[in-house]
């Protein structure tokens, strides 16, 4: 317990969380700070829900973010189960990471999903994108639109590629393996 609370508390320091900004929460209503207050620091908790147009790393089982978020999401022992945000640049890592919103970076986990446009990567077992830029690394990886994107699984949709029509710039609407589109 010494060791997590050194490196958290170092970490803290690190990126002036203590300056600008720390939370304790276990539910977003039983917290330090208020669930409306900009987080721009370090949050450690059961459930953590705050602002961050900053830079906020977020420690927890349940993560959230409102509004335009910049941070990590990740638990340091023990699987988050779920990361949520509305538009956020950054790393998620959980079981299951949702970006109702855009995303910037990388999400890693079981499930990934990111419903407005993606910019990154996505390693999981199931990855999805509204607009994709960028790779996705799965089992099913799907995204309704791509651009400049490349996806390696199992199963491979980008639902506005037609089939085989504009290759080599798009494979194909659904493809085992690979499928890609660089328009």
């Amino acid at each position: 317990m010494k060791k997590w609370t050194l490196i958290v508390a170092g970490m803290a320091l690190a990126t002036g969380a203590f300056a600008a900004g720390f939370q304790a929460s276990l539910t977003p209503e039983i917290a330090i700070q208020d669930r409306d207050t900009e987080i721009n620091g370090v949050s450690i908790g059961v459930w953590n829900e705050n602002p961050s147009p900053k830079f906020h790393w977020q420690f927890g089982f349940v993560n959230g973010t409102t509004g335009d978020s910049v941070g990590v999401q990740w638990f340091i022992f023990l699987p988050t189960i779920y990361n949520y945000a509305e538009n956020f640049t950054g790393f998620q890592s959980g079981l299951v990471n949702n970006t109702s919103g855009n995303f910037i970076g990388w999400q890693n986990g079981f499930v990934n999903l990111t419903f407005g446009e993606f910019k990154g990567f996505q390693s999981g077992v199931f990855n999805y994108a509204g607009s994709m830029k960028g790779l996705q690394l799965g089992l099913v990886n799907w995204a309704k639109t791509g651009e400049s994107c490349f996806q390696i699984g199992l199963v491979n949709v980008i639902e506005d590629n037609k089939w085989f029509s504009d290759f080599p710039g798009d494979l194909a609407q659904g493809m085992v393996l690979v499928n890609w589109s660089f328009k």
